[in-house]
């Protein structure tokens, strides 16, 4: 595929909002076409899951997000920076938000989940907090909440516009959805591109969408592990699947399209260049596929510039999403504005600039003018 077309730049009206998933309707429409009897609890759990995810309320592009003033009353009581969680329990129901377990500065429960989604939110508030001096998701310390335990054997997590979202899984094919940090990571950077950019969840925009999550979920992983760009794996979704599926993870970012490839699952089918980008209805528009392909230039510009990868590429990255990027930007004017914050923050002629321009070449992106 040749140059940069953008499938949603003729639309005249904004596209709705979507309940933002990890895991991609076309992987649990697989798994729940299984007939096998060792994965029959998998394939319930699968058809339950594409059934269970409605969709909920987004911001329609160009309104401003309002915060739920209930969740917000103790919103800047705490000192900038500091966290406010509250994780809640669903009980496998469908209910938002559950029952309250546990609140900021409590001490820890005997429920792994509670505990993964309680250090997975702080790890994530730390991220943008130190590396970004970003106070919370909408920069302006919101509290944060998650609920765990959603629904019975639910096979997904999902940022739904107000708060995080995480399934038990179903045992065979995934564990529990807070058993990854780039997970808890991803979901909660759909808050801050909602809270930003608020890129339209399909097509082009949408795989940008995915792709910002991606990022920032990986650079939570790696900052709290303190791990380099060498050393990272730039796995997404890594520790997510069973002993059963033959897989690291649900997506590699520095090799798009080697994550998995599982005689039940199939292979990963994320493209790597943009000669291969994915024309499809399905997925909004390939959201989870075409990712891949920005995926490559972001992980590959972090191991080429080496250190930590949140220090130089990530902050490139994060001015470009807070820098007045369209809603409906696709690569080539995504590519360009990044290539335009790594001049304004390191300078054109600075390592960082070059760097840039590279990482685009090798994955076939053509910045606009």
């Amino acid at each position: 595929m040749n140059g940069s077309p953008n499938p949603s730049s003729s639309m005249p009206t904004p596209a709705p909002r979507h309940v933002c998933g990890i895991v991609p309707p076309w992987l649990l429409e697989r798994i729940a076409e299984l007939d096998t009897p060792q994965l029959a609890r998998a394939a319930s759990a699968a058809r339950y899951s594409l059934l269970a995810t409605r969709p909920y309320r987004f911001p329609e592009p160009g309104s401003e997000r309002t915060t739920d003033p209930v969740r917000s009353a103790t919103a800047g009581k705490r000192p900038v920076g500091t966290p406010e969680r509250s994780i809640h329990d669903a009980r496998r129901t469908e209910t938002l938000p559950g029952t309250l377990v546990r609140s900021e500065g409590e001490p820890a429960t005997s429920d792994a989940a509670v505990s993964a989604a309680y250090d997975g939110l702080g790890d994530t508030h730390a991220l943008f907090a130190e590396a970004f001096a970003r106070d919370s998701i909408d920069g302006r310390g919101l509290p944060l909440l998650a609920t765990v335990h959603y629904g019975d054997d639910y096979d997904n997590a999902f940022w739904n516009g107000e708060q995080m979202v995480f399934g038990d899984g179903d045992g065979e094919v995934f564990r529990s959805f807070t058993s990854s940090l780039s997970v808890i990571g991803h979901e909660l950077a759909h808050g801050v591109t909602q809270y930003t950019a608020n890129l339209v969840y399909e097509g082009q925009p949408g795989a940008l969408n995915e792709h910002v999550s991606d990022v920032f979920g990986a650079l939570v992983e790696q900052h709290a592990r303190g791990e380099d760009a060498a050393s990272a794996s730039w796995l997404i979704g890594e520790g997510l699947f069973t002993d059963e599926v033959e897989g690291n993870a649900l997506r590699s970012m520095l090799a798009p399209g080697t994550a998995y490839d599982d005689d039940v699952l199939g292979k990963d089918p994320q493209p790597a260049h943009f000669d291969d980008y994915i024309e499809t209805t399905d997925d909004n528009g390939g959201v989870h596929l075409n990712s891949g392909i920005p995926n490559r230039a972001f992980a590959t510009l972090a191991v080429a510039l080496g250190g930590n990868a949140w220090e130089r590429a990530g902050l490139i990255w994060y001015d470009t999403l807070v820098g007045g990027l369209s809603e409906r930007a696709d690569f080539a004017t995504f590519a360009a504005a990044t290539i335009a914050a790594a001049a304004a923050r390191f300078g054109v002629d600075s390592e960082e600039h070059a760097a840039v321009g590279q990482a685009w070449a090798l994955v076939g992106i053509e910045p606009s003018a």
